[in-house]
Formats: C-alpha cells, sequence, structure tokens
C-alpha cells in the first residue's frame, strides 16, 4: 500500500503541474501593475480548477505521509523525480512544447538514477 500513496503523490503533482500551466496560458500574461497582479492571481486563486490543484496538493502531502510510516525516505524519495518524466512528456502532449532530445537525455538520466537510487 505504501507504493501506492508514493503514486498518488507523483499523480497529484504532475496534475497540478498541467493543470497551473493550463489555467495561467488561458489567463494571459502577468501584468506589470501591482494592482493588476493582485487581480490576476485572485482569479487565479477562484478558479475552480486551481482550487483542485490546491486540493490535490494536500491530499498529495497526506499521501507522501502515509508512505513515509511504511518506507525510508532514501528509497521511496527517488521516485518522486518520476513527476519530470511525466511532465515533460504531458506538456508535450498537452501544450505543444519542445520534446527535444537533450530533454529526453536529461530525463533518461534521471530515470537511470531512480534506478540506481531505489537499489536496496
Amino acid at each position: 500500500m505504501a507504493w501506492i500513496y508514493v503514486a498518488i503523490t507523483i499523480a497529484l503533482t504532475v496534475y497540478g503541474q498541467i493543470v497551473v500551466k493550463w489555467q495561467v496560458l488561458r489567463k494571459g500574461a502577468l501584468p506589470a501593475s501591482l494592482r493588476g497582479k493582485g487581480e490576476f492571481f485572485a482569479h487565479l486563486l477562484t478558479n475552480p480548477w486551481v482550487i483542485s490543484v490546491l486540493l490535490g496538493a494536500f491530499i498529495a502531502a497526506l499521501s507522501w505521509m502515509a508512505a513515509m510510516t511504511r518506507l525510508p525516505l532514501s528509497r521511496a524519495y527517488p521516485f518522486v523525480g518520476l513527476s519530470f518524466a511525466l511532465v515533460l512528456l504531458l506538456s508535450s502532449v498537452f501544450f505543444n512544447e519542445a520534446l527535444t532530445a537533450t530533454k529526453i537525455v536529461g530525463v533518461g538520466l534521471i530515470v537511470a538514477g531512480i534506478v540506481v537510487g531505489s537499489q536496496v
């Protein structure tokens, strides 16, 4: 069950990154004025999608705490690095962000590090 908690933490972290990017793109550029910035963030913080991200972050934190009751931090934490690979892939799919060889190699190194670092 502990690894399911880790997976939930990763999934909700990735969800948060993708939804925030989507909603920020819909909202537009950050205004230059202080008042404009305040309105910009107030609008985002009252957006149901952004609220779902905040709730997801809270659930992810609870899930991580549950995982930590059963797993050594040094064994579980490297798996959080999978969020980098998932965000890279999903940002390419949903936002047409470039999926370059350099990014793929970088994520490959992260995944290799997870494999090596998670060995008992």
